[in-house]
């Protein structure tokens, strides 16, 4: 009777079955650091005198949120990663030039198995699940712990379960899906809960769609959010993975705190408008509303079947006057690809700025920063008031469809009913 959650905690635990709000102490299997909550965990592990991580292989450093420096600040967050990186031996590294944003590195590097248990100084660590793992975002100090221990406690969370059926209509997307999610549960609606999507439109989506979801689940408050693995997972991990894995998942008589059924037949594209990430209308509700600034990418937007997607909107057409669009591939990886396939091109040509993988625009640190009275529309995960930039700007949250379509238009607009210049 139990959920894919508790019996990756139990496992973890080396406990025969855990129950919600029961304290348990896990086993860590990756532990993941970047340089803005990283350089905390590394004063903190020398100040209490330790010595050695507790495995250099199972951690991973990635520089994220501002590569290259755009600050002397900045500049000192890496020095402190790398001395650290050198001085422990940590066997992976991702400096400037040779990763991209952490959660899709941790995935698309192998680092992240089904089964695993996984945590980052990093909120969006939840993005793992899209591939069956419990990971969650801890603290700097939390995880300086981790660091010299391999261990850490949690609660075991009640778990609610997100059944969704039918089909996405065209330039409908898992980021509407997770916005429509939202909606219904509000913005702290699952506190400390896990979320486990699941369904037939879960299985049909990629590994792509598996982590937009998966990463915004603590937007809602979640603890972790988390698909079973099947195929599609075996499929994407082969040539990444080399170790063997156990395939977790749910019983069929699973007991979760509450159940929510969607219809993807009945998604529509939808857009989180300011300040707060479940104020979600539809897009045709606000369209209209004139755009500054479209950002696509990030953690949760910004892979290559995201890219796909803006550049079969933008090929043949061109970026409103009024409007600026940027666009940052999540690794170097995804960046490879798009090149590959020729949409870099397409973006350049419509009049897109393509920045270096990185986090960026997304926490208003560089690559795109807003002033006071602008409007941008972005496929990132938080809006609240100051996250890209000035207090007196308002962000709106969309899927990388609809960017595009507003990118074009210079105002928010539907990509169901685009039609081009």
């Amino acid at each position: 009777m139990a959920n894919i959650i508790e019996k990756i905690l139990s496992r973890a635990s080396s406990k025969k079955e855990v129950t919600p709000g029961e304290i348990i102490e896990a086993n860590i299997d990756c532990a993941m650091i970047n340089e803005m909550t990283g350089h905390l965990t590394i004063k903190y592990f020398h100040e209490v005198g330790a010595k050695k991580v507790w495995d250099r292989e199972k951690i991973i450093m990635v520089p994220d949120h501002l590569i290259p420096a755009p600050s002397v600040e900045a500049a000192e967050l890496h020095k402190i990663m790398r001395e650290f990186a050198k001085e422990q031996k940590i066997k992976h590294f991702y400096d400037v030039g040779r990763g991209g944003i952490a959660h899709q590195i941790m995935v698309e590097k192998g680092h992240v198995k089904p089964g695993d248990v996984v945590v980052g100084a990093d909120s969006h660590t939840c993005t793992y699940g899209a591939i069956g793992a419990f990971s969650t975002g801890i603290g700097s100090t939390e995880m300086t712990a981790v660091f010299i221990t391999g261990r850490l406690w949690f609660k075991v969370p009640k778990v609610i379960e997100i059944k969704v059926e039918g089909n996405f209509r065209k330039f409908v997307t898992p980021k509407d899906l997770f916005l429509k999610v939202a909606k219904i549960l509000g913005a702290s609606g699952a506190n400390y809960r896990g979320l486990e999507f699941k369904g037939p439109t879960v299985r049909d989506m990629s590994i792509d769609g598996r982590m937009t979801v998966c990463n915004m689940a603590i937007e809602v408050g979640a603890k972790a959010g988390i698909i079973e693995p099947d195929e599609k997972t075996l499929e994407y991990l082969r040539g990444r993975v080399r170790e063997s894995f156990p395939i977790i998942k749910s019983d069929e008589d699973s007991e979760y705190e509450k159940s929510l059924e969607i219809n993807a037949n009945d998604l529509i594209p939808l857009v989180s408008c300011p300040d707060a990430v479940d104020n979600v209308k539809p897009v045709s509700d606000v369209e209209g509303i004139e755009l500054d600034q479209v950002f696509i990418g990030s953690c949760t937007n910004g892979r290559i079947e995201d890219l796909r997607l803006a550049a079969e909107i933008l090929k043949g057409n061109k970026v409103s006057d009024r409007t600026r669009l940027i666009i940052i591939p999540a690794s170097q990886e995804v960046f490879l690809d798009a090149l590959r396939e020729g949409l870099i091109e397409t973006f350049l040509l419509s009049g897109a700025i393509v920045a270096n993988p990185t986090c960026g625009p997304c926490l208003g640190g560089h690559l795109g920063v807003i002033a006071s009275g602008e409007v941008c529309l972005s496929t990132t995960n938080r809006n609240f008031i100051g996250r890209m930039g000035s207090t007196k700007s308002k962000v709106y949250l969309a899927s990388p469809a609809t960017a595009a379509a507003s990118a074009i238009k210079g105002r928010i607009t539907d990509p169901t009913s685009f039609k081009g210049d």
